[in-house]
């Protein structure tokens, strides 16, 4: 009872002391708490080089990947930029080599400046280091953000803007559907935020593909001018490809029953054009000059093409008897209708060059071709290989085929 009336007597200067308290554990949790402020404690003092302070202000905090370690001491004007200095807790270890960024807590700004490092190891910073320029970055700012914007906003045709909300507008749903259009926007800003490297490189990429059209457009022009041209003439010749298509499966049937019905000799045919296609290959000059000649006027195109000419084909018949070769192989009566195979070397055997000068003799050849006579030591009556002969072959011995002509075999 005497404490209780020892303190009834005295509540004044005991609430008083309460309060008081109070008093000191506020400023004592405001200091060392929020504020952070240590008196005992001796900080590691960072100079960190940023090429401008991108709202940075003495006094922020300073974050290792957001967890706070320091606050911003000053900022101090240098030749090409800015040096903001860090005072970090002295058992704070960062890597030598981290990335520092100013970063903001919202739009509004709330700036800190926030160490990023890419390792656990050491070398670690101590009192008095420097980062480097080139190992911070700062955010894009207000003034810049601006003028970028300026330049988007003028590309917006206003008028057409405002027909599209007037559209909008009109619908009953209209509000909703603004509403997801700004929703779908900030979601492809957010994705495309994600992988800020690949949009940049595509929007690199893009442009030097846009700088190509550009440099093409004159040719893109005409060409689809004349794909215009192309078009129309298809369309015009819609009803000959729709008969096309029409007859074009029975065609592709009947052209398969020719291979298949061929198909046993087929092979030895290919073979056999495997020859004609080397030789050919190695005459190409030949076939050139024939063709399209270099070394002479006219060529055999021209020549045949003439003969077509004022509603009529034109020719020219010379009467004098021209030089022939004597092959000095055998002659057969053409009353005996054997039908042989033809002889492999018919070579004239008259060495005068005044004679055959288109001939085989003297026609141009691939260097180390000699094929302007027989093989050594070949057989002069020698004879081409058999005809190959399949089911449905009329085979034509003596006096004819045989009459009348045996079906061809059934069966695969």
């Amino acid at each position: 009872m005497n404490a209780l009336g020892y303190a009834r007597e005295r509540r004044l200067g005991l609430s008083a002391l309460a309060l008081l308290m109070m008093f000191v554990v506020g400023v004592v949790y405001l200091l060392f708490g929020t504020l952070r402020m240590d008196p005992a404690r001796s900080d590691k003092l960072v100079r960190v080089h940023l090429a401008e302070t991108g709202g940075l202000l003495p006094g922020q905090d300073v974050t290792l990947r957001g967890v706070p370690v320091g606050r911003v001491r000053s900022i101090d004007l240098s030749g090409d930029g800015v040096v903001a200095v860090a005072a970090l807790h002295p058992d704070t270890e960062i890597p030598t080599d981290s990335e520092v960024r100013v970063s903001a807590l919202s739009p509004a700004g709330e700036q800190y400046l926030d160490f990023r490092a890419n390792r656990n190891d050491g070398p670690y910073l101590d009192d008095g280091s420097e980062i480097d320029r080139s190992a911070t970055s700062t955010p894009v700012t207000l003034g810049t953000l601006l003028g970028n914007l300026d330049g988007t906003l003028q590309q917006i045709e206003t008028a057409k803007l405002g027909a599209v909300l007037d559209e909008l507008r009109v619908g009953p749903e209209g509000s909703a559907k603004l509403a997801a259009i700004l929703d779908g926007g900030a979601f492809l800003v957010s994705t495309l935020d994600s992988v800020l490297p690949q949009t940049v490189s595509l929007f690199n990429t893009s442009r030097v593909v846009l700088g190509t059209v550009r440099d093409v457009n004159p040719g893109l022009a005409a060409t689809s001018k004349d794909l215009n041209s192309v078009l129309g003439g298809v369309q015009r010749m819609d009803a000959g490809y729709r008969t096309l298509l029409d007859r074009g499966p029975d065609t592709m049937a009947g052209l398969d029953d020719i291979v298949a019905d061929n198909s046993p000799t087929m092979v030895q045919l290919l073979g056999n054009l495997t020859t004609v296609s080397q030789l050919a290959y190695l005459r190409v000059p030949a076939l050139e000059e024939f063709l399209f000649p270099q070394y002479r006027a006219g060529s055999a195109l021209e020549a045949l093409g003439s003969s077509f000419r004022d509603g009529g084909v034109w020719g020219a018949v010379s009467l004098y008897q021209r030089y022939s070769c004597d092959y000095n192989l055998p002659h057969a009566p053409p009353t005996v209708p054997d039908h042989p195979e033809p002889y492999l070397y018919t070579y004239c055997p008259n060495p005068d060059p005044k004679y055959l000068v288109r001939g085989a003799r003297n026609a141009p050849r691939p260097p180390g071709d000699d094929t302007a006579g027989p093989p050594p030591g070949a057989d002069p009556l020698r004879r081409a290989d058999p005809t190959p002969t399949g089911p449905l072959t009329i085979q034509t011995p003596y006096a004819g085929p045989i009459l009348p002509v045996p079906p061809a075999p059934s069966g695969p």
